[in-house]
């Protein structure tokens, strides 16, 4: 059997296949620009072409696309062969400097939120040499950012390469002033845990609602669901243990670190997790990583499901993201250190997170919403919309005893001050994990878990930057003007402890009494849906922090808020008109088929025996009756409420009315369809029932 080592990575041009392939002073030239963001030469972009197409040809791939990340959510691809005519009148393969750097997709036919009309065509794509070029099938995947004519970004990657470069930037005037000017580069680095639903392919195909919305729009509660408690980290069932071999097979060809994998809490529900790479990396490979998992689904009779909550009653799929800071020189600056300056230079940074947790946290929130995970927050398997920091019991007093001044209780018994002989050690890693917390510090990492399973975690990771870098260029003003670094040091760390000890909550977030703190007695946002949070993101103080750090331009934030909500109202839209449209082709005529053939029971036994009651028929006929006239009823509203949305007279009220009152009127219509299947025999039921779906996969 082949092992894994032999083949990891094999369809990546990564540095290996670099080092072999370019010279010497070509290879140093790229890799400038990739460690140290370097102006890109015509000539090294030339050499790395040539050999990029050669190694490409070699593996097979036929043509080559600048693989980029629109406001889609999905990911983008035209194809373009290598050939190019000979004068023989046969073909050569070719591949130049300058396709490899640039190319020009049409910008018109991508959502912009007005940043270019429908006849302004004209958008570039242009080779992101950070993140490794990868055949997928026949084809060389070239990652790429993507921009207007204008050069304004339409993709989701432009920004977040953008706030890695901020980060770095404020980062490294941070570790100057405690006398380290050996790093040369501060990267962020995730993990992105994925979760996701494994159902037949066979059930997904007879049911509307999934195959158009991705969730399921209508079903009663399964008899058995996740009570039990024994889908969690149980044995792998033969089938999805065979998907889980492939589908890992598939990533680590693509160098895609997958490293775990389990059953989940929900019946059906599974995860998968990467080892940490750099965060733009990450977001590649993440993207990467949903596309194979529904291609390898499919060849083994599977269908993935990644919207955030699929199925009612059980718990939805989120994708935790797990953030670090760390230095070209391999040092966590999220790590406690084991002198105690490198603890003052961990105790800063830590504030930096805090702070901008705090002070940006309806960005937090808006960078995680969509319509889908707007059904998952909240629930008992996701953390509140409310944001908060969870520290653990031990780094949470030692923040209080900076903020007091009093000793330090923990591992030294000293005095906290961040003087450089007093500051005292403490460990990692000595307190519980809280999955209740939508933001955790898990040792050396944060742990953001509010983002959804669909999610591209570029959003999230660009607002998270920013909001980090704002923070440190706050703290690098301040230092780099002190008299006294130490103490001006000691008195910044413990002022942000102070200002913004109200986003630290260790407790349970699930807790009601946990909300109405929150938000009564400590001023936190609840913005529960998306239409509460995306209008936000124009606020002035985001505005100006953002476009200060170069990550948006002001137009740029105006089309991306346009184009969340757009989604969100089209989303939702789709799933009214499907919920429309089953109610009254499949559950309407289903109900009323059976009621008929209850009432011509009922009948068949009266005319056996008069005498009979024919209670229970008679009882339950009424029942359904009464039901179809509610689904009628319930369905034509919900048509109607459909029909009003044409009558907003912009984005923003739509996004309200389709949250305010489409949404409720699905509700009704649901609850009423559902009641129906709990009375309807199974024979007569027109699609697979929650209880089929969920334990469907033997």
């Amino acid at each position: 059997m082949e092992k894994v080592s032999d083949y990891f990575g094999c369809m990546v041009f990564d540095d290996r296949v670099m080092k072999a392939n370019l010279s010497a002073e070509v290879y140093r030239s790229l890799r400038k620009t990739i460690d140290e963001n370097a102006r890109l030469d015509i000539n090294v972009a030339n050499a790395v072409a040539a050999a990029m197409k050669d190694w490409a040809v070699a593996h097979g791939a036929t043509h080559y696309t600048h693989w980029f990340q629109p406001l889609t959510g999905v990911t983008a691809e035209k194809h373009d062969s290598f050939i190019s005519p000979s004068p023989d009148g046969g073909v050569i393969m070719e591949f130049s400097g300058k396709e490899l750097i640039k190319g020009e997709p049409d910008a018109s036919s991508f959502p912009s939120g007005g940043l270019r009309a429908t006849f302004e065509a004209r958008g570039y794509t242009a080779w992101d040499p950070t993140s490794y070029a990868f055949i997928k099938g026949k084809t060389l995947c070239i990652p790429t950012a993507f921009c207007s004519y204008g050069g304004e970004a339409l993709d989701k990657k432009t920004p977040l390469l953008r706030s890695m470069q901020a980060l770095n930037k404020q980062a490294l005037r941070i570790l100057k002033l405690f006398g380290n000017n050996t790093v040369k580069c501060v990267r962020t680095s995730v993990g992105p845990e994925q979760e996701y639903f494994l159902i037949t392919k066979e059930m997904y195909d007879q049911r509307p609602d999934l195959r158009f919305t991705g969730r399921t729009l209508f079903g009663a509660k399964s008899p058995k669901g996740q009570e039990m408690d024994d889908h969690y980290f149980g044995v792998i069932k033969p089938r999805v243990a065979a998907y889980m071999e492939e589908l890992n097979q598939e990533l680590w060809k693509l160098g895609i670190l997958a490293k775990t994998e389990h059953n989940e809490v929900a019946p059906a529900q599974h995860e998968l997790a990467p080892i940490y790479t750099t965060t733009n990396v990450a977001t590649d490979h993440n993207q990467l990583t949903m596309e194979i998992m529904q291609k390898v689904a499919a060849k083994h009779g599977l269908v993935c499901l990644l919207h955030e909550k699929p199925f009612a009653g059980v718990n939805g799929s989120g994708k935790h993201n797990n953030w670090s800071l760390t230095t070209d020189t391999g040092v966590n600056l999220l790590s406690p250190g084991e002198t105690p300056y490198e603890n003052a230079q961990f105790l800063l940074f830590l504030c930096a997170v805090i702070k901008a947790v705090d002070d940006y946290q309806d960005l937090l929130r808006l960078s995680v919403a969509t319509a889908g995970n707007d059904h998952r927050l909240g629930a008992n398997e996701a953390p509140p919309a409310v944001v908060s920091v969870f520290l653990g019991d031990e780094l949470n007093a030692v923040l209080e005893a900076i903020e007091s001044g009093q000793p330090y209780s923990g591992v030294d018994k000293t005095v906290m001050k961040l003087g450089v002989n007093v500051l005292p050690r403490f460990n990692r890693d000595t307190t519980d994990r809280n999955r209740t917390s939508p933001f955790a510090f898990t040792g050396n990492k944060f742990e953001f878990r509010m983002l959804g399973s669909s999610n591209s975690i570029a959003c999230a990771n660009m607002m998270l930057n920013s909001a980090v870098a704002e923070s440190l260029k706050i703290y690098a003003d301040r230092l780099e003007g002190a008299e006294d670094f130490e103490t001006t040091l000691h008195e910044m760390i413990r002022k942000t402890i102070k200002d913004h000890k109200r986003i630290v909550f260790n407790g349970n977030g699930y807790d009601d009494t946990w909300i109405r703190e929150a938000t009564e007695k400590r001023g936190l946002l609840n913005y529960r849906t998306t239409p509460d949070c995306m209008p936000h993101l124009l606020d002035k103080k985001n505005v100006d922090m953002l476009t200060s750090h170069k990550v948006f331009s002001e137009a740029e934030l105006k089309s991306r808020c346009d184009i969340m909500l757009e989604n969100y109202c089209k989303t939702v839209l789709i799933e009214a008109n499907t919920m429309v449209d089953m109610a009254r082709t499949l559950i309407a005529p289903a109900v009323e088929s059976y009621t008929l053939k209850v009432a011509r029971t009922a009948a068949a036994k009266k005319a056996v025996d008069e005498n009979l009651a024919c209670g229970y028929e008679k009882d339950l006929v009424r029942k359904l009756s009464t039901l179809t006239d509610r689904i009628a009823v319930k369905t034509a509203e919900l048509e109607d409420a459909v029909a009003a949305l044409h009558n907003e007279e912009d984005i923003i009220s739509e996004s309200n009315a389709v949250r305010d009152t489409l949404l409720p009127k699905m509700e009704e219509l649901r609850l009423a369809c559902d009641e129906a299947e709990t009375l309807t025999a199974k024979s007569e039921w027109p699609f697979p029932t929650y209880g089929d779906l969920l334990f469907g996969v033997r």
